[in-house]
């Protein structure tokens, strides 16, 4: 009598909130974070009820699609968006430095002015640190190795489709002018 009256008990209660279904069946998530297969940041979402409770959830990538927490996407999408111009203005302002920009790198060449080694992109970014500008060598876009005494055209690629392009000018060594 005991043991039934305790499975009865046990059975009326539910262990876990019950999430709201969506209109197939699923449970409808707000992506607070993007999440490759599912959607971007602020996108309503479908998915079944045990990912949504066991990884969506408990990971802090996704929350219950209420009107509240939409409108909290939509303010923070808006902070977002003003951040970014200001980093797109920012990378735009270095593109237009860097035009303005000619470097000369140091390089042992033969007679003919070919060089020992080759000049690559390690190279133009520690003499633009000279200069103040930082970036990094996958933002050097070369054609090939730089490998005689010249000048050349090389882009940088500063993200979000901005280039520039910056004058290298490859010099023999100071001691080997003196000779």
């Amino acid at each position: 009598m005991l043991i039934e009256k305790n499975k009865r008990r046990r059975a009326g209660k539910r262990t876990g909130k019950r999430l709201p279904s969506g209109p197939n069946g699923g449970v409808q998530l707000l992506l607070v974070q993007t999440v490759d297969p599912l959607g971007k940041q602020g996108d309503v979402v479908e998915v079944r009820p045990g990912y949504a409770k066991n990884f969506l959830i408990p990971q802090g990538l996704a929350t219950l699609a209420t009107d509240h927490h939409r409108r909290m996407i939509e303010k923070h999408k808006a902070q977002l968006l003003e951040i970014q111009k200001q980093r797109l203005a920012g990378l735009q302002e270095l593109a237009d430095l860097i035009k303005t920009k000619s470097i000369s790198i140091e390089a042992n060449a033969n007679a003919e002015g070919h060089l020992y080694g080759s000049i690559g992109p390690d190279e133009i970014v520690r003499a633009l640190k000279v200069e103040n500008i930082h970036i990094t060598p996958d933002q050097v876009r070369l054609t090939g190795p730089l490998k005689e005494l010249a000048l050349y055209t090389v882009r940088i690629y500063l993200g979000h489709d901005i280039e520039s392009e910056l004058k290298v000018w490859v010099v023999p060594l100071a001691q080997e002018q003196e000779n």
